[in-house]
């Protein structure tokens, strides 16, 4: 299995097994991330964690903090797509794998800017 990201007609593949999604909250200006694992079922999110809280972006009451960071595991059905919005307030969503990280503009090779981007779990 591979992660395939569309967004404005660019499609590309990455051969993954598994990523993390982070990004920046528009209004409260914090981190997020969550780890994923790319399955025959579908995206598995495995694990979320937030360096903060604030406006609508408050962790669970499982969540526990463990190096600055609110984690928990969120038990949540494969999903078959993660569609993506983007917001000029809040950057670009980075994807990260084997600790190296790039924006999602830098992986399709254009500024995806107002454009959705789709992930999904897609055969190599």
């Amino acid at each position: 299995m591979s992660l395939c990201l569309a967004s404005a007609g660019v499609v590309k593949t990455l051969a993954i097994a598994a990523f993390t999604l982070a990004w920046t909250h528009s209004i409260e200006k914090t981190a997020w991330q969550e780890d994923w694992r790319v399955t025959p079922q579908g995206l598995q999110l495995i694990e979320a964690r937030i360096k903060g809280f604030g406006a609508g972006m408050e962790p669970p009451p499982e969540a526990r903090l463990i190096d600055g960071w609110f984690q928990w595991d969120p038990h949540r059905a494969p999903q078959p797509e993660l569609v993506l919005g983007n917001s000029a307030a809040a950057g670009d969503w980075r994807l990260c794998e084997s600790g190296r990280c790039a924006t999602l503009s830098e992986i399709l090779g254009h500024d995806v800017g107002v454009h959705v981007t789709t992930l999904s779990a897609c055969e190599r």
